[in-house]
């Protein structure tokens, strides 16, 4: 007798995976780049901590409303979209059929067999198989703002944790190069995470969280540097 072949397919995580990484990403680059430019402006060690901790706190924050709203957006056009399809059924199930057929047939079927597969298909479940082959809406990619909002904002915070932690350990005169070192370390530990639980190249995405995170802490840290030399 033979067996089932079982699947677990990684893009099952894609939702919050990507609210994951995108919340610690943001949450050390930015947090460490707003550290490292009031470091650069000759700031003392409370003042950098009061910039850090509200710069944790704010973008924690303002994640987690971006996320939603940006994700409720989604959701709201997804569901106008099953709205509309589920009168079109209603209303114009032939046309409906015939749309879903030839879907199939696009997809490499012949008439007659997507024919079978369309009429099956809207016996068992109509608005499913429209949502899924027409609108493209599958239940583990559809968009859920509260999950996607909570993710960014702890990923976020633990994200700003990081960098924020160094400014307690880290010698005043060398407190920029330690806060930029240690963070590009914890975006190239971040970048192959995500790539690791995504099943994405690490080599790859490691290079390319790392990548932009230097440019931008690099970018702040000047910009802090002349602000702080002109005033």
């Amino acid at each position: 007798m033979s067996r089932l072949h079982a699947e677990n397919h990684l893009v099952s995580r894609i939702g919050w995976l990507r609210a994951a990484v995108l919340g610690a990403n943001d949450g050390i680059v930015s947090t460490a780049s707003l550290i490292m430019g009031v470091a650069s402006a000759s700031a003392g060690r409370s003042e950098i901590l009061v910039a850090g901790v509200a710069g944790l706190v704010a973008g924690a924050m303002s994640m987690a409303a971006g996320e939603y709203v940006s994700v409720s957006s989604q959701s709201d056009t997804e569901g106008a979209d099953l709205a509309r399809e589920r009168k079109e059924l209603e209303t114009q199930p032939a046309a409906e059929l015939e749309e879903l057929a030839g879907i199939y047939v696009a997809r490499g079927l012949t008439p007659e067999l997507a024919q079978q597969v369309a009429v099956q298909l809207t016996a068992h479940d109509a608005l499913g198989s429209h949502a899924r082959d027409e609108l493209g809406i599958v239940e583990h990619l559809a968009a859920k703002p509260v999950e996607a909002a909570l993710t960014s904002a702890a990923t976020f915070a633990v994200g700003a944790a990081l960098p924020l932690l160094m400014v307690f350990i880290a010698p005043q005169a060398s407190l920029v190069y330690v806060v930029a070192i240690a963070s590009l370390i914890f975006l190239a530990v971040l970048g192959a995470v995500g790539a690791k639980a995504g099943g994405a190249d690490v080599v790859k995405a490691t290079a390319r969280v790392t990548f932009w995170g230097a440019l931008a802490m690099a970018l702040t840290a000047g910009i802090g540097k002349v602000v702080g030399v002109a005033v």
